[in-house]
């Protein structure tokens, strides 16, 4: 979907005017560009990682990456985070706890994050598969998931105006969106959308997520550090995500589209009726 030039511009997003062939004619006019541009995360002043992303909401990516890359314990080692625009980037100075900068010594490693990345530069085999505790146990409809997956088109609107971003969406029981982040990168989206929830609070056992993209097992990892009891995907999960989901009770859904999905790990948590009422967290200014 174009905007006009009328329209206020969201962050992430840049006009360009372009020149496009259609039925052989050459035309002129005004496109929209997805942003993608280095950010640093600079722990106490330890550089740690560039990821190339989205430059929106980036003190909920800084938090989230910082949780779900097991840096920091709990978000109560994060003290503040100063975003910085510098020549070739953006900086994010993240103050934390002295525990976390004595991880973070100990796990030094030198990244260089492609939207397409899968393990983020781990340095180590042991550092791939974390010892997590497994999440608690959550029930959804079928209707929820079809209902989420049919809504979500609505809340993407760096999608709709550049069809260059993922999104990672926070649903509640009843296929309610409540919150929604977007980024170039998928792990960017889902890592903000942690961050904004754990920010505000939500509960992990509130709710569901669903990304927009295959489901990875760097995905299902996150959704395990956040606590989630569900994560479903429109695309395939890998085989190492249906094994991650499996060992730490998480129901995993993917191919979520129209009708249909597949469950590939705990399908019996996707044909019950939630009957318990959920106290339902609504983050409604989340959504941009």
């Amino acid at each position: 979907m174009m905007a006009s030039s009328a329209q206020i511009m969201p962050a992430g997003v840049k006009q360009f005017t372009v020149s496009s062939w259609r039925d052989g004619l050459d035309q002129t006019r005004d496109d929209f560009v997805a942003e993608e541009v280095p950010v640093a995360l600079v722990f106490n002043g330890i550089s740690h990682a560039v990821m190339m992303a989205t430059p929106s909401d980036l003190e909920d990516f800084a938090l989230g990456f910082a949780l779900t890359e097991g840096l920091l314990a709990s978000p109560q080692e994060l003290y503040g985070v100063d975003q910085q625009d510098v020549p070739n980037g953006i900086e994010l100075n993240l103050q934390v706890s002295s525990a976390c900068e004595w991880r973070l010594k100990e796990r030094r490693r030198t990244l260089a994050g492609r939207t397409g990345c899968g393990l983020c530069g781990t340095d180590s085999l042991s550092e791939v598969r974390r010892s997590l505790h497994p999440v608690k146990k959550c029930h959804i409809s079928a209707h929820a998931l079809i209902r989420a997956e049919a809504d979500l088109r609505h809340w993407q609107c760096v999608q709709q105006m550049t069809g260059a971003t993922h999104a990672a969406a926070w649903v509640d029981p009843d296929g309610k969106i409540l919150s929604v982040r977007e980024d170039v990168g998928r792990h960017n989206a889902l890592d903000k959308l942690i961050g904004h929830l754990v920010r505000h609070r939500a509960r992990p056992d509130a709710g569901f997520l669903l990304i927009t993209s295959r489901a990875s097992f760097e995905m299902v990892q996150k959704a395990v550090v956040f606590g989630a009891g569900v994560l479903a995907a429109v695309s395939a999960p890998t085989a190492l995500a249906i094994e991650v989901a499996t060992a730490h009770n998480l129901a995993l859904a993917g191919y979520v589209r129209g009708q249909d999905f597949v469950a590939y790990s705990y399908p019996e948590r996707f044909s019950a009726q939630v009957s318990e009422s959920t106290d339902k967290e609504e983050i409604e200014h989340g959504h941009r």
